[in-house]
């Protein structure tokens, strides 16, 4: 992947290796760009926000910045479940045309740091009519497994991401200083 979240190239015509992040969520591997990592933090409360697309669970106070978290869960439309010991939030930064926007994105666990040699990267199949494959940069063949290696940042749509730059609101970087009365995690 290039510094943008897309990949540089597929299948054995390109000459990169992929090192991506490999996160758990509902028993499937999926692999994300490490560059758009920013930090992997354990479990913490997350504060609702009345009003907010069903999605977004809320945000949280990251050394004084205010952090909109993504449900994954419900953004694919899989079946939600209990937080485990394992279970953690993946802080990324999304590039958008004029700023970058951080957020928290809530898995099951982080697997592993993996570097996926190119000529084991496939690009997407196509699954037929009304299935959006946009998100899906390709499928990664690791051993006798496949990881789908997602564009975390066309995984929102572009409603999806005004309505978390509300929550997010820019200061430079897509955070918004916690008010100093609050309790930092």
């Amino acid at each position: 992947m290039d510094g943008t979240g897309n990949l540089q190239g597929t299948g054995p015509a390109s000459i990169h290796d992929e090192q991506v992040v490999v996160l758990q969520l509902g028993g499937e591997s999926y692999g994300v760009d490490i560059a758009r990592v920013q930090e992997i933090k354990v479990m913490s409360p997350i504060t609702s926000v009345p009003g907010a697309p069903p999605f977004i669970e809320g945000v949280i106070n990251l050394r004084g910045m205010i952090i909109p978290i993504i449900d994954l869960r419900s953004k694919f439309d899989m079946c939600q479940h209990a937080d485990t010991e394992r279970s953690c939030i993946v802080v990324i930064q999304l590039e958008q045309i004029d700023k970058k926007i951080n957020m928290g994105i809530v898995i099951d666990e982080v697997r592993e740091v993996l570097e996926i040699p190119a000529a084991d990267i496939e690009e997407t199949p196509e699954f037929g009519a009304g299935i959006d494959t946009e998100f899906i940069m390709g499928i990664a063949k690791t051993g006798k497994t496949v990881k789908m290696m997602l564009d975390i940042s066309k995984v929102l749509t572009s409603s999806d991401v005004v309505a978390i730059s509300g929550l997010a609101k820019s200061t430079g970087e897509g955070d918004v200083p916690a008010h100093s009365n609050q309790e930092k995690q």
